[in-house]
């Protein structure tokens, strides 16, 4: 998964860095509301971790202008304020989970994964399609139960599929996707990848769309 993470103080904004990379995730780490962007693109971003207390203004201003922008991406609010009233006004203004400060990595980590998973529509850590189940948490991929030897990309290409079954996911998407803290992959590259998985989980589960990108057959 690739995670903004939005906080000001040096030492946690490192420690969690660092913790969410040893877990497999990529992180943009952004510490002022004038660094945030303007609107947030859903598809390149799994999860936003957002401060209240920044440097340059509230957390609550950034929440309200991407929700006012539309975009439903999943966000956890994490601040040292732990009043009610600012768990309620985080939580109606459209956040999807409140942590307050300290916590253990490990919780805030299955926040991060409960709030994706709600946004993914899927009601455990186990992604079942069809004879085909996905655990991205695990990074464990199954064929009628037998575990997948799939490479780290084959691995991040069919998360990035099973999303949203049946639904075309462009090749211009995958290509960030799969690289989003430096260059995009080329398209050849792409290909290969989506080969090599079709190897894997059988040609008939990976759909071309010609000109546009590829889909997972529910």
């Amino acid at each position: 998964m690739h995670i903004l993470l939005i906080e000001d103080d040096l030492d946690l904004g490192a420690a969690w860095l660092a913790a969410l990379k040893l877990h497999g995730h990529t992180c943009e780490w952004l510490r002022r509301t004038g660094d945030a962007p303007i609107r947030i693109n859903d598809g390149l971003i799994d999860c936003v971790l957002l401060d209240l207390n920044l440097p340059g203004g509230s957390g609550f201003d950034l929440l309200a202008r991407w929700r006012r922008a539309g975009s439903a991406i999943p966000l956890i609010v994490v601040t040292a304020r732990p009043g009610l009233e600012d768990r309620l006004a985080g939580l109606d203004g459209g956040a999807d989970d409140f942590l307050v400060k300290p916590f253990a990595t490990e919780e805030l980590l299955s926040r991060i994964h409960a709030v994706v998973r709600r946004s993914a529509c899927q009601a455990s850590e186990q992604w079942a399609l069809g004879a085909l189940t996905v655990e991205p948490r695990a990074r464990i991929a199954r064929l009628a139960g037998e575990a997948l030897d799939l490479s780290p990309r084959e691995f991040q290409l069919l998360v990035e599929l099973a999303r949203d079954p049946g639904a075309v996911v462009p090749k211009s998407l995958l290509a960030q996707r799969l690289e989003p803290l430096g260059d995009a992959l080329n398209f050849a590259a792409i290909e290969m990848h989506v080969f090599n998985l079709r190897k894997k989980i059988g040609i008939e589960r990976i759909r071309t769309a010609r000109g546009v990108g590829y889909s997972l057959v529910p």
